[in-house]
């Protein structure tokens, strides 16, 4: 593999796969750096809405590595490694990682952004044994047993409902006063006969023996479950940028309307950009317009 790129995408979510397709497809010789595993968050969701490709909605774990091997078809080079370091500015970047330093002209960052934690007790020490982050993955195991998910927003109603194709209970306990999440996921989380939400809950402690055996709420209740699954919001992953680009109080990259951060050269799409909904079908189009963006750059 060559060490010069005229495009370099960080990220290999769905904004990163995308980034990478488009910018092959514009003729630019790019690499896209997806990290140790493929796909990001959108890996484990059941069925991702909202692609114009697919209207009846598609599994992560078949949408990813579809996107990478259309990215590939049109030309685009993979490197399983994370963006540690990002240096330079103007057209000359060069980004350090696990395997090496690459050279490119234009750097789309599409780093997404990892779970946030509740930072209570028994959240690490369960980890893996009772406490996930991953509906599909480990749904399977807790068939007919009782789970509680923690968090309001898209991602914990749809993971959810993806437990509760297994689970015999699924408990929402969300800590403010009302759900967060689009009305139609709302819909669907209420309505089923095996989900139960409650508001005004706060979580501050997970207690077992060897496993997970039930979450401890503020007000003194203890409610039984053999699963906790955490969705409390995202973080942003941008560790690399060292305070070379000024941030938002999240810890997001701020860009205009087509993606462009304040250094030239540099673009942002998807959960790590300020603004973004964090919806994969937007990320998707964040992703296509970096891309754009990056070959006008590149064109001068």
């Amino acid at each position: 593999m060559s060490d010069s790129f005229d495009i370099v995408v960080a990220g290999g979510g769905i904004a990163g796969l995308t980034a990478g397709l488009a910018a092959a497809r514009a003729g630019h010789k790019t690499l896209v750096l997806t990290g140790d595993l493929l796909g990001g968050n959108l890996l484990s969701i059941e069925k991702i809405e909202g692609h114009p490709d697919y209207a009846d909605g598609i599994a992560g774990f078949e949408l990813l590595p579809t996107l990478q091997a259309d990215g590939a078809e049109a030309g685009a080079e993979f490197a399983a490694t994370e963006l540690q370091k990002l240096d330079g500015s103007g057209g000359s970047w060069k980004l350090t990682t696990g395997e090496g330093e690459f050279d490119a002209k234009a750097v789309i960052l599409a780093t997404g952004a990892g779970p946030k934690g509740l930072d209570i007790p028994g959240e690490e020490e369960f980890k893996g044994r009772g406490v996930s982050h991953c509906a599909s993955c480990d749904a399977p195991l807790l068939r007919d047993k009782v789970v509680v998910v923690i968090g309001g927003g898209d991602s914990a109603l749809q993971e959810g409902l993806t437990l509760a194709e297994a689970a015999s209970q699924v408990i929402v306990l969300q800590k403010g006063d009302k759900l967060t999440a689009q009305p139609s996921y709302i819909e669907r989380a209420t309505a089923h006969p095996k989900i139960e939400v409650r508001l005004h809950s706060t979580v501050e402690a997970i207690v077992g023996d060897k496993a997970v055996t039930g979450v401890k709420l503020a007000d003194g209740e203890t409610i039984p479950c053999d699963g906790v699954f955490v969705y409390i919001g995202l973080q942003p992953n941008t560790s690399y940028l060292d305070a070379k680009l000024a941030l938002d109080s999240d810890g997001k990259i701020p860009t205009d309307s087509v993606m462009a951060t304040a250094l030239p050269g540099l673009f942002a799409a998807g959960l790590v950009r300020v603004g973004s909904p964090g919806r994969a079908a937007v990320s998707a189009q964040e992703a296509t317009t970096a891309a754009a963006s990056a070959d006008s750059f590149l064109k001068g």
